[in-house]
């Protein structure tokens, strides 16, 4: 099995998680566009979930009804955009039905999607994680191994940000290379007045990156669109490319680049 991780992580140049201490901050939409990102700078891009509880990038990707299979060269990964893509979700037939896993049956999951799955070769590997820094991470950060990144994602008020710089902890701690720090929902202009409004605060992603030491990547302002494309399977970067948002996701992306 080693031997079979080896030889997949050697094509894949830049390993990526994306994470964060806290739920709810918009993790997956950051992973989802961020690939879809990296595709459009001309890159070649994986996509892999490991939210083995919590699954939603079928759903975002609208891929939910597609299922994978493997021959003998590995799993094959379905494709959106030209971006590989790999979520237990693929594997699940019932929507509803609950993984029920402990922490050996986790990292078993995530070295198969690693080690069985034919990503090929990639400029990057994008890799959503659940909340929080427990099984799913650790395993990730260890199976990538040395020369693994984390992009961390946050909402602007304090109850994020005391979850959120755990996650900061926990790459120094594992030695990943933390690429920055992202401040999703900071302001939201309304479409109407064009006022601007601090619904979550902001600036705290941005303080909390200068407290650290931590490359701070960009704010990506709240747009109620990115809630119906991340439910109706068609990505925001890709719907609304014009966008404020989507200009500050493309802006995150050339910064990592």
């Amino acid at each position: 099995m080693r031997q079979r991780l080896e030889s997949r992580l050697c094509k894949i140049d830049q390993k990526m998680l994306v994470m964060s201490g806290k739920g709810g901050v918009g993790k997956s939409t950051m992973a989802v566009n961020l690939a879809l990102a990296l595709a459009k700078e001309g890159k070649r891009v994986g996509l892999l979930d490991i939210d083995l509880h919590g699954p939603s990038l079928p759903t975002m990707l609208g891929l939910n009804k597609d299922q994978i299979f493997s021959n003998e060269e590995g799993i094959t990964p379905l494709e959106f955009e030209g971006i590989k893509v790999m979520s237990i979700g693929f594997m699940i037939q019932d929507d509803s039905q609950a993984m029920i896993m402990r922490g050996p049956m986790k990292h078993g999951a995530i070295q198969q999607f690693l080690a069985d799955v034919n990503w090929g070769e990639l400029d990057y590997l994008v890799v959503d994680c659940p909340p929080g820094t427990g099984d799913e991470p650790l395993s990730a950060a260890q199976l990538l191994g040395k020369g693994a990144g984390a992009v961390v994602v946050t909402t602007p008020q304090d109850v994020a940000l005391v979850d959120v710089e755990k996650s900061i902890s926990f790459c120094n701690e594992l030695n990943l290379n933390l690429l920055g720090v992202i401040e999703n929902m900071s302001g939201f202009i309304c479409p109407h007045c064009g006022e601007l409004s601090d619904i979550f605060k902001s600036g705290g992603g941005e303080t909390l990156s200068a407290k650290r030491s931590v490359p701070f990547l960009g704010k990506i302002p709240l747009d109620p669109r990115m809630v119906h494309s991340g439910d109706s399977g068609k990505p925001f970067i890709q719907e609304h490319p014009d966008s404020e948002a989507a200009q500050a996701l493309q802006s995150v992306v050339r910064k990592l680049i």
